[in-house]
C-alpha cells in the first residue's frame, strides 16, 4: 500500500502554553480545553481532558527523525506510536491521527494500535469514527478501562450522556475511584442537568489521591452552576491565588446567569479537538 509521507512542522510552543490554571478552571468548563491537554490515555467528557501532565513538545529535529523512521515503514507499530506521540506534543492531533490510521490499516488486529488510533480520533473531534474504531480495540472478555473512558468521552461529546455514563461506570468497575473517570462521569451528569449527582461524583473524584487541579476545577464549575459561588471559590483557592479565583468565579456567575447555560456548556465540549 503506497501512501504519501507525512511531514510536519512543529507548532511554536509560545502559541500553546499561555493558558494557566484559570484556563483549566473556566476554559475547560466553557471553552473546554480540557479530555484533555487531551491525552488519548484519558479523554474527558467535557474536556478531560486530562489529569496527566503535559508532555514536553518535540523539537523539529526529533520530529524529522521520527517522521523518517515512520515513513520508511508505516506498519511498524512502535515507530507510529512514537511519531504520533511527538505530533500530539506539538498540538498536531490531526497529523497524529493520520499516522495512527496508517498503522491501524496495516495492523488491523493489534488492539493497542487500534486503541491509540481510536483515542486520537476523539482528540481530533471525530467522535463517531472513534466509537467505531474503539469498539474493536478491546473485547467484552478483556475490557480496557482507558478504552471505555475514551468511548465515554466520544459519546459525551456527541450528546449521548446516558451512553457515556454507562461507559464510565463500566470503566470504574475495572479501575475503582480513578479520579479522571469520576471527573468525566461527574461532568456528564452535569450535562444531563443532574447537578446533585454531578457534585457528589466530583467531590468523590476530588478526594482521591491522584486528583489534580482540573478535577477540582470541574467541581467548582458544578458548584457555580448550582449558584454556590463561595463554595466554588473555596475549591479554586486550593490551586490559585485569591484574585485569580475571584476572576474565575466571576466567569462562573456569568455562565450560571445564562438561561441556556446547559446548552452553552455542552456546545463548549465540541472540538478544538477531541
Amino acid at each position: 500500500m503506497m501512501t504519501a509521507p507525512i511531514r510536519v512542522i512543529p507548532t511554536p510552543a509560545s502559541n500553546r502554553r499561555r493558558a494557566g490554571l484559570a484556563a483549566a478552571a473556566i476554559i475547560v468548563a466553557l471553552g473546554l480545553a480540557g479530555c484533555n491537554t487531551r491525552s488519548p490515555e484519558t479523554t474527558g467528557s467535557i474536556g478531560e481532558r486530562q489529569v496527566a501532565p503535559r508532555q514536553e513538545s518535540a523539537s523539529r529535529q526529533d520530529l524529522e527523525g521520527l517522521a523518517e523512521r515512520f515513513n520508511a515503514n508505516p506498519g511498524e507499530g512502535r515507530a507510529a506510536l512514537a511519531y504520533a506521540r511527538a505530533l500530539r506534543s506539538n498540538d498536531q492531533a490531526a497529523q497524529a491521527s493520520a499516522v495512527l490510521q496508517q498503522a491501524a490499516l496495516r495492523n488491523p488486529r493489534d488492539t493497542f494500535i487500534l486503541g491509540a488510533y481510536g483515542k486520537s480520533l476523539v482528540e481530533a473531534g471525530r467522535y463517531r469514527e472513534a466509537i467505531d474504531v474503539l469498539a474493536n480495540a478491546h473485547s467484552p472478555a478483556s475490557p480496557d478501562w482507558r478504552i471505555l473512558s475514551a468511548q465515554g468521552s466520544a459519546s459525551a461529546q456527541l450528546g449521548e450522556q446516558a451512553r457515556a455514563q454507562s461507559f464510565y461506570e463500566a470503566a470504574l468497575k475495572i479501575r475503582p475511584n480513578e479520579p479522571s473517570l469520576l471527573s468525566n462521569l461527574g461532568l456528564s451528569y452535569a450535562l444531563s442537568r443532574n447537578l446533585d449527582q454531578a457534585e457528589q461524583t466530583l467531590r468523590l473524584a476530588a478526594d482521591q489521591p491522584g486528583a489534580d487541579a482540573r478535577v477540582r476545577a470541574n467541581l467548582a464549575l458544578v458548584l457555580g452552576l448550582k449558584g454556590r459561588f463561595a463554595d466554588a471559590e473555596t475549591v479554586l483557592r486550593r490551586d490559585m491565588g485569591p484574585e485569580e479565583a475571584a476572576s474565575n468565579v466571576a466567569s462562573l456567575r456569568k455562565l450560571a446567569a445564562q438561561p441556556n447555560r446547559f446548552k452553552a456548556l455542552s456546545g463548549a465540549g465540541a472540538p478544538e479537538r477531541g
